[in-house]
């Protein structure tokens, strides 16, 4: 009676976060995709007003997170709360067991020093992420405040994609103009906080994500709104059991390198019911080189549902690395309005692999600016301030050439795209093959297709591409 005792009230010191039920998120999938599993995090909590923080928008509250995550650690884990006000911080790490909260009407923001975000390690290239964690198990952010990356800081911006207006907002934050008036750095600003690199471009490459989860086992991300990232907003790296849900993910439009939702090289994982308005990619998925550095390579057993993406680069993406594969993704029942492609496939020769039963349906898409369904084998992916030159390639990095193949895309609808399908390979290889599309309606105002049929081998089944000029 004892034991039984004692193991009640171990049951009750641990609380289920993910309490959704995701099994209807598994039914009557194409392709057997293992699941995600609940993160559980102990029963504990400590709020950083507790800790020595002020949520007045001027106190710096790094101190106090760090004071919370190390509290709670002491226990075993548990809930850091963040309550009601505006929380100014450096960067947070997370640990095992952890659950950052934030609770309604809660905003933290990253400080502008950008002296607080670098790395210890001297071999580092980059700065910490504003949140971060690597080899941790079961951590979570939750809840139904605001993140703020303060990415105005750090990223550079082009004039091409500025109004009047907002090229004087960004030149009154102080800055430097290129030569040729069409970039600006965040480089000795007005703000009174130092530089933290020799000249304008080191500094903008050492920019890291908002939140970046390396090596991690059991992920939770719920119902927070992150914005105005640095770099990347959401960025799982190496993870396995990652479940995002309910997140709103936001920045301006013309936002360099801002993608919304990146899952990098992970495994069962799982993104529903969440909303993306980016400058870059919307909800994508990266595979990296093969490496001895990370137990996890490439992406596999992912369902992406039941989300929303409007301005992004693309809706849903494939690379451009795709190196280690990506085997067994499930896309379905999404919606894409006013993104610049809808499903976007994009890799090149030094960094490609191979796809394996990706299962794309039920697409519901409107304004699309490019293409409703692009296979791209050349992208080059330039920085700020790149030299527009064409990359030279040598044999090893051909091997590492793209193979979009096993993909089915099915019951897409789309009204208004520039151009409804475009796909080209690369001569002399079989990069976009053995790829079907089928019962499809997709409403078009200048070209129905654009396919390289030398290179690339696609089957259109029941496709309706109707052209409308005049809306």
């Amino acid at each position: 009676m004892r034991r039984f005792s004692s193991f009640l009230l171990l049951l009750f010191m641990f609380v289920v976060v993910s309490a959704a039920d995701y099994t209807k998120y598994y039914e009557g999938l194409p392709v057997t995709v293992k699941a995600v599993e609940p993160v559980v995090i102990p029963q504990n909590e400590v709020s950083i007003a507790d800790c020595g923080g002020v949520g007045d928008g001027v106190t710096l509250c790094t101190a106090a997170f760090e004071k919370a995550v190390s509290r709670l650690t002491k226990l075993g884990g548990g809930r850091v709360v963040v309550p009601e006000g505006v929380w100014l911080t450096g960067p947070i790490m997370l640990k095992d067991n952890i659950e950052l909260h934030l609770q309604q009407g809660a905003m933290v923001c990253f400080s502008p020093d950008k002296r607080l975000y670098i790395d210890k390690n001297a071999g580092a290239k980059r700065v910490y992420p504003c949140i971060r964690a690597s080899k941790r198990k079961n951590i979570a952010i939750t809840g139904k405040g605001i993140i703020d990356g303060g990415g105005q800081q750090w990223r550079p911006v082009k004039r091409g994609k500025m109004s009047d207006v907002e090229w004087k907002q960004y030149l009154n934050m102080g800055g430097q103009v290129t030569d040729d008036g069409q970039l600006w750095y965040p480089w000795q600003m007005k703000n009174g906080y130092p530089d933290i690199a020799d000249n304008a471009k080191d500094q903008e490459s050492m920019r890291n994500d908002l939140i970046r989860l390396t090596d991690c086992e059991n992920v939770l991300v719920e119902g927070v709104t992150i914005q105005n990232a640095p770099r990347f907003h959401l960025h799982p790296c190496y993870c396995t059991n990652v479940i995002i849900d309910g997140v709103s993910v936001r920045s301006e439009w013309n936002v360099q390198n801002g993608d919304g939702i990146d899952l990098s090289d992970c495994h069962q994982a799982l993104i529903v019911r969440s909303t993306v308005s980016v400058g870059d990619d919307g909800i994508c998925m990266k595979s990296g080189m093969p490496s001895t550095s990370h137990q996890v390579a490439g992406c596999e057993d992912i369902v992406i549902e039941d989300n929303t993406v409007f301005h992004a680069h693309g809706g849903f993406v494939l690379g451009s690395e795709t190196a280690s594969g990506m085997r067994r993704i499930v896309v379905r029942h999404n919606r894409f309005s006013g993104t610049d492609v809808g499903l976007r496939f994009k890799s090149s020769l030094d960094r490609g692999g191979k796809t394996e039963q990706l299962f794309i349906s039920d697409i519901q898409m409107n304004d699309i600016a490019g293409e409703a369904i692009s296979f791209q084998c050349d992208y080059v992916n330039r920085h700020a301030g790149d030299n527009g030159k064409e990359p030279q390639y040598t044999e090893e990095q051909r091997r590492w050439a793209p193979n979009f193949q096993d993909i089915h895309i099915s019951r897409v609808v789309c009204r208004g795209a520039q151009t409804g399908i475009k796909a080209a390979g690369i001569r002399g290889m079989q990069c976009v093959h053995d790829i079907d599309i089928s019962d499809c309606t997709i409403i078009y105002h200048q070209v129905g297709q654009d396919i390289d049929s030398q290179t690339a081998q696609l089957t259109l089944d029941n496709v309706r591409l109707i052209e409308c000029r005049n809306e």
